[in-house]
C-alpha cells in the first residue's frame, strides 16, 4: 500500500459536504511546497504553480458524495484482488492522487514552461469552488486536465447543462367545486405537455454526433403539488434538466420556458447553467465526448481533456478503481506534462 500512500491519505479525510476542506488543503498545499511548488490563492480553494509561463493545468474537487451503511471502509483505503477500495476512490481522490504523484515524479528541469494545480470545493453540489476561481478572473493554462473518472480513456467535450426548478402557483378551492380554484397542478401537467412538444419537434432532432447519446436530453426530475385529494391544489413545484448537445438549445430552452412560465402561472429559476464543448488538441488523436457534465464546462480560454482512473464507481457503494488503471493514469499525466511543458 506504499505505492498508494497519497490515495490512502486523501481518503482519510472526511469532504462530504467540504467537512474537512482545510484538512484536505492544507495536506495539498505542504505536499506541493516540498515539490517546489508556491501558493497562488488559498482560501476553500488551492491554486498552486512551478515555474513561468504555465501552459498546463490539472484542476481536481476535494468534496465527495455522502456514503450509506453499506459502504464497508470509507475513509481507509483498502487494497483487494487488484482494487482499491474507498470513498471517492474513483471521484475523485484518485485523480488527485495521481497529479500529486505525476509532478512527484517531474524532473523540472527539462521542462520549458511552467504549470499550475488548482484543487476545488463543492463540486458535487454547486460548483462553488470552480465559480471562485473563475469569478477571480484567472487566466487559466493553454491545457488544462481535470481528473474525473474516465477510465484511463482522453474526453475533450462534454455536454452542457441547464437546470430548472419552476413553481406553479394556483387557488385552493374544494374539489367539489373546482371552478373556484385554479390548479396548479393542471397547470404543471399541460406546461410539461407544451414543454415536451418543443423538445421533441425542436431539440431532439438536432443531432451533433460526437456524442454516444448524439441529441439534448430532457428530464423531469421531481414534480410535488397539492396538499390533499379532495382540494384543489395551490402549488406545485417541478425540476428539470437538460443536457445539451448544442449550445443553441440553452437559449431556446430559456426562451421556451419563459412564454410557457407567462401561460400556466409559473415561475421559473435556473438553479444550474453550464455549457457544452468540444476542443480539438493536437496530440490527442480521436475525439471522445462525455454525456456527463464536469467542471471543465465552467471555464473558458482553455483547451480541456477529461481524463481519470476508472473502472467508473462514483457514487456507488464501496466505490472503487483498479491499480492498475491509476498506475496507468500516473504515466498518463506524466506524458502529458512532458509533452506540453517540455517543447
Amino acid at each position: 500500500m506504499e505505492k498508494y500512500k497519497v490515495l490512502k491519505d486523501l481518503v482519510k479525510f472526511n469532504t462530504i459536504k467540504d467537512a474537512e476542506n482545510e484538512k484536505i488543503i492544507n495536506y495539498i498545499e505542504n505536499y506541493l511546497k516540498n515539490l517546489g511548488f508556491k501558493t497562488e490563492v488559498k482560501t476553500k480553494i488551492l491554486v498552486m504553480s512551478i515555474g513561468e509561463n504555465a501552459k498546463l493545468g490539472f484542476l481536481g474537487h476535494t468534496d465527495t458524495v455522502e456514503y450509506i451503511d453499506e459502504f464497508e471502509t470509507p475513509f481507509d483505503l483498502k487494497l483487494k484482488n487488484g482494487y482499491l477500495y474507498g470513498l471517492g476512490a474513483c471521484d475523485m481522490k484518485g485523480g488527485i492522487a495521481a497529479m500529486l504523484d505525476a509532478v512527484s515524479n517531474i524532473d523540472f528541469s527539462k521542462l520549458k514552461s511552467g504549470m499550475k494545480l488548482y484543487f476545488t470545493y463543492d463540486e458535487e453540489i454547486g460548483f462553488g469552488g470552480v465559480n471562485e476561481i473563475v469569478g477571480n478572473n484567472e487566466k487559466f493554462p493553454d491545457i488544462m486536465i481535470f481528473g474525473e473518472p474516465t477510465n484511463n480513456e482522453l474526453l475533450t467535450g462534454h455536454k452542457g447543462l441547464i437546470e430548472y426548478e419552476i413553481d406553479f402557483i394556483g387557488k385552493k378551492a374544494h374539489a367539489s367545486n373546482p371552478h373556484k380554484g385554479i390548479s396548479a397542478n393542471m397547470n404543471a401537467v399541460k406546461f410539461l405537455y407544451d414543454l415536451d412538444s418543443f423538445y421533441n419537434n425542436e431539440l431532439k432532432v438536432e443531432k451533433e454526433e460526437l456524442y454516444e447519446i448524439p441529441y439534448t436530453t430532457m428530464n423531469v426530475g421531481i414534480i410535488n403539488g397539492g396538499s390533499a385529494k379532495n382540494s384543489v391544489s395551490a402549488k406545485c413545484k417541478i425540476t428539470l434538466d437538460f443536457r445539451t448537445a448544442k449550445d443553441k438549445h440553452i437559449k431556446k430552452i430559456m426562451a421556451k420556458v419563459d412564454e410557457l412560465s407567462t401561460k400556466y402561472q409559473a415561475k421559473a429559476n435556473i438553479i444550474e447553467l453550464v455549457n457544452s464543448f468540444i476542443d480539438e488538441i493536437d496530440f490527442v488523436d480521436k475525439i471522445k465526448t462525455a454525456n456527463f457534465m464536469t467542471e471543465a464546462g465552467k471555464i473558458s480560454g482553455a483547451k480541456r481533456i477529461i481524463l481519470g482512473t476508472g473502472p467508473v464507481t462514483a457514487h456507488e457503494v464501496n466505490e472503487h478503481i483498479s491499480t492498475e488503471s491509476y498506475d496507468k493514469l500516473v504515466e498518463q499525466y506524466k506524458e502529458i506534462i512532458y509533452k506540453v511543458c517540455a517543447n
